[in-house]
Order: structure tokens, then sequence, then C-alpha cells
């Protein structure tokens, strides 16, 4: 792994940019992604030690069948809008596990919630989780979408149904991570359920703020840019 250096001070404590970067899910979610950017992206994880690659799943396979063991691979599910029927979402999180994917980031059906359908979100989740087993569920909630009850609703959604993390965006919405989502957040989740800030994310200083809100995962297609301090892409 390449050493950054350059200290920085998260909270009360120091944290190091290679430190940062054991957060970040390093991601490349555009629908024009060639091969060539996806196997860059991960050379990059690799050389730089992030936390994973969140890539298309139609790349997974390609990827497990060139990286192996060596890079952590997240793929998303019913993205970025949410609502295919949770059939469509378990066929896509089976085949993806199969191809070589360790994590899912499933988007929930935001027409459901805002039917107040609730407990039909939950058993979504849990049913996905179930598909994954010990592999880990993330669940985008989309936050830019939802009021303050609906946001609240769905971190006991995910508590509940027993998922690994809660993430704020597919940065594809309106709009991304914000720290008031994630204080929010942070308030209604169970002790087990972590956060992933995704979409939006723009600066050191953002990545920054969000690790010391609580966040355990960030979302980024530009995490690395920014911290070697060079222009970047977009997610």
């Amino acid at each position: 792994m390449l050493f950054l250096g350059n200290i920085k001070k998260i909270g009360g404590y120091k944290v190091k940019k290679e430190d940062i970067m054991k957060h970040i899910e390093h991601t490349m979610l555009k629908p024009i992604a060639d091969w060539e950017s996806i196997e860059k992206l991960c050379k990059e994880a690799l050389r730089y030690g992030t936390a994973s690659v969140c890539i298309p799943s139609c790349y997974v396979k390609r990827v497990k069948e060139n990286f192996h063991d060596k890079i952590n691979i997240c793929t998303v599910v019913g993205f970025p809008l949410g609502y295919c029927n949770t059939e469509a979402k378990l066929e896509e999180t089976t085949q993806a596990l199969a191809d070589g994917a360790s994590e899912i980031d499933m988007v929930i059906n935001i027409c459901d919630v805002k039917n107040k359908e609730y407990v039909k979100v939950e058993e979504e989740i849990r049913a996905l989780k179930k598909c994954c087993g010990e592999k880990i569920l993330k669940v985008i909630i989309e936050t830019c979408y939802l009021t303050e009850e609906e946001k609240i609703r769905m971190c006991q959604a995910v508590t509940n149904a027993g998922a690994d993390y809660i993430k704020t965006s597919t940065g594809f919405g309106s709009g991304g991570a914000t720290m008031e989502d994630v204080l929010l957040m942070k308030e209604h989740i169970g002790p087990e359920v972590k956060i992933k800030a995704a979409g939006g994310i723009k600066s050191v200083q953002d990545m920054e703020d969000f690790l010391k809100a609580g966040c355990e995962r960030l979302g980024t297609s530009s995490g690395i840019a920014l911290l070697l301090g060079k222009e970047s892409g977009g997610y």
C-alpha cells in the first residue's frame, strides 16, 4: 500500500490519509463505465487500500476472475430507482453473490415508503439479508426523497430486518449525503447497524466530517483523487 502521509485530525484523534482510504468504497457506477475504467478503479483500490470497489453487477464476475480475493467487491441491486419487485432484487442478489460479490447495496422501494407500506419495505430488506447470509447487505434509503418521519421509519426497518448498513444515497438522486441525515440515522438505528455516506462527497473535509459523525464507509468515486489532491470524476 502506498504511504500518503499528511496527518489529519478527526475529532480529538489523528488520522492519516491512508486510514481514511480504509473507509472508502471506491466507486464507478456510471452507465458508460467500460472495462478499462473498472480495471483502473480496481488497481487504484489495491494500491491505496480502500475498503472495497463498488461496481455494476455486469463486471463482478470479470473483476473476481482478474483480481481473485485481493479485492473486496461490492455491487448494487435494484439500482438506482429501487421500485422493481422483491423477486427481481433477489435474483440480482443471488447472481451477484455467485459471481463473486461480497457486499450488496440494495435500493429500497421508495414507492412503498410513500404509500406508508413500511412493513413491506422491512420484509424486502429481511428477504435480501437472508439471501446474503454472512455477506454484507447495505440498504440505500435515498434520503433526498424522504421526509424526516420516513427516514426514521427506514432506520427502524433496516434495524429490524437485520441489515448490516444503512446508506444515505445512490448518487443518482436529487441530493447526496448530508450531515443532518447522518446524525439522524445515528440517533435512530440499532447498535449493530453501521452507516455509509454516499453521493456528494466533494472534499477531504467532507470525508473527515462524516467519519467524525460515525460513518464507517464512504461511497465516492473521487475520494482517492481528493486525498491525492488531483481532479476527480463523477459518481
